[in-house]
């Protein structure tokens, strides 16, 4: 019989060492059942845009739903890479340090690529 060091409320949630197990599964799981009806939009309406000129292509942008549905993607994308890239650095990153290191660049730079995609879907949209 092995001893554990987690609380009897904390086998019960499940949670490990780092205490957002989980919770990390779940939104990875949430995220990607979001991205599955979202691109299947998106990869529709590029098709159906196949040719456009940049002017319509624009004034799809700026079509309220529309511009919804890209910054709903753009965070759901971003947050899914985010979560599976740290799933990779806590298996596959050894030293500790390199390990802390690379999650905060990635959580950083998945923050700064969906702000800029956020900012240029809404200025395109205000912009009309």
């Amino acid at each position: 019989m092995t001893v554990s060091r987690r609380s009897p409320l904390a086998r019960v949630r499940g949670l490990g060492p780092a205490r957002e197990g989980v919770a990390h599964w779940w939104a990875q799981r949430v995220t990607a059942v979001a991205l599955v009806p979202l691109l299947l939009w998106f990869v529709a309406s590029l098709c159906v845009m196949t040719g456009a000129s940049q002017q319509e292509v624009r004034a799809w942008i700026a079509d309220p739903v529309v511009s919804v549905l890209l910054v709903l993607l753009t965070v759901a994308g971003f947050h899914h890479a985010q979560l599976g890239l740290q799933v990779v650095l806590e298996d596959y990153v050894h030293t500790e340090w390199l390990k802390i290191a690379s999650t905060i660049l990635t959580k950083f730079a998945a923050v700064v690529l969906a702000v800029m995609v956020i900012f240029s879907v809404v200025r395109i949209a205000l912009a009309n």
